[in-house]
């Protein structure tokens, strides 16, 4: 019997973890965290059991208390409680799917206690990457990635481990906007921003995948757990989301990972590696296929994504401000308080106020965070 933690079990990338456990016998819920949902929550623990259950929101965990009061379930909150989950000794992995930096200490909390990390949780690389990965080789505990670009990149190595990287194509469906420039995008509604053509995803992320914020933070991800330099990661738009992404080796032999697109597959292959499972549901038919297209990412009209790669290259704090601006903007833009053309301005204004920091710690991190946030506040 396998036994998991899961922080962020309402969300996306939560709920269709459960929908694995539903199916497997060998999991066990062992703890769950959300943000404020006590109503799904409580559905979640009523059915899977665990030991733990955290809210982030104190009020909404004293709601939890009452709703399941009949039950053998410790109820915690805020990050307290995340760290107390995380470092429980009841698992052996845990599942990262929460939203934004809340992510780093709990990460950081189960690495120093041994536990595997199912990692779907960008930001805790991004901001904290040199922080995480070599705390990770030090306990020699495993990342394993979930998002379903870098699952791709994972399994497109698995073997090669004397084979020295060429290159990464780090593949993009190029969202709801894609071949657009930028005038077109003058009067984008929110609605708009949150039709994706091919992945069914939380508001954030396809707000991000509208942007293609979402792979430039997808690439400085990469860079981390893959140890490979900015110049060696290349984004490609694909379309058709069938190949998740590919690794060229120095022979110029190039290996993908190709399926169809459901999260399912990344979060099942992370909890069961190197073993993989049955999972029901479509399959590739190749001759439904009519073709697979390729593109260069348009820099200027998705100026987030050149953004991206002028943070990682400096380094240091900056992909902290990157992130948090757009996080921040991704919320104003949702509330229809900015433009979508104003996201990546943001996110530059942000990256040019930025107080650089070389090699920052944990709370450096949290307070280049605080800082964004506060500016962007105060102006909006």
């Amino acid at each position: 019997m396998k036994k998991i933690a899961l922080l962020g079990s309402t969300g996306s990338i939560g709920t269709q973890t459960l929908e694995i456990v539903r199916r497997q016998e060998d999991l066990q819920v062992t703890a769950l965290a959300a943000g404020s949902n006590a109503a799904l929550l409580e559905q979640q623990i009523r059915e899977f059991l665990p030991e733990f259950a955290v809210l982030w929101d104190e009020k909404a965990a004293s709601d939890l208390r009452v709703r399941v009061q009949d039950l053998n379930v410790t109820v915690l909150s805020g990050m307290e409680g995340l760290l107390t989950i995380a470092a429980a000794p009841g698992s052996e992995i845990l599942v990262t799917a929460i939203v934004g930096m809340l992510g780093i200490r709990p990460t950081i909390a189960a690495i120093e206690a041994g536990k595997a990390i199912a990692l779907a949780n960008k930001e805790t690389l991004v901001t904290a990457g040199h922080i995480i990965m070599p705390l990770a080789r030090a306990k020699n505990v495993p990342i394993l990635p979930v998002d379903s670009e870098h699952s791709a990149i994972f399994q497109s190595l698995n073997g090669e481990t004397e084979n020295k990287i060429h290159k990464i194509f780090l593949t993009a469906s190029g969202g709801p906007f894609r071949g657009k420039k930028k005038e077109d995008l003058q009067h984008i509604q929110v609605e708009d921003a949150l039709k994706h053509p091919n992945w069914s995803m939380g508001k954030k992320i396809t707000i991000d995948s509208a942007t293609m914020v979402n792979k430039g933070l997808e690439v400085m991800e990469a860079k981390w757990l893959f140890d490979v330099t900015l110049g060696q990661i290349q984004v490609v738009v694909h379309p058709q989301s069938v190949i998740h992404s590919m690794v060229e080796y120095e022979d110029g032999a190039v290996m993908a990972q190709l399926g169809t697109p459901d999260m399912r597959l990344p979060i099942q292959y992370a909890l069961y590696y190197p073993k993989r499972r049955c999972l029901p549901g479509k399959r590739l038919d190749f001759f439904e296929l009519a073709n697979l297209t390729f593109e260069k990412p348009d820099l200027d009209t998705f100026h987030g994504l050149k953004l991206a790669f002028t943070a990682m290259e400096k380094g240091g704090n900056l992909p902290t401000a990157y992130n948090a601006a757009n996080e921040k903007a991704v919320s104003l833009f949702l509330q229809k308080k900015i433009s979508f053309l104003q996201i990546p301005e943001l996110i530059q204004a942000c990256m040019e106020r930025c107080k650089f920091t070389k090699q920052p710690d944990v709370e450096e991190i949290l307070e280049t965070e605080a800082d964004v946030y506060a500016y962007i506040e105060s102006r909006w």
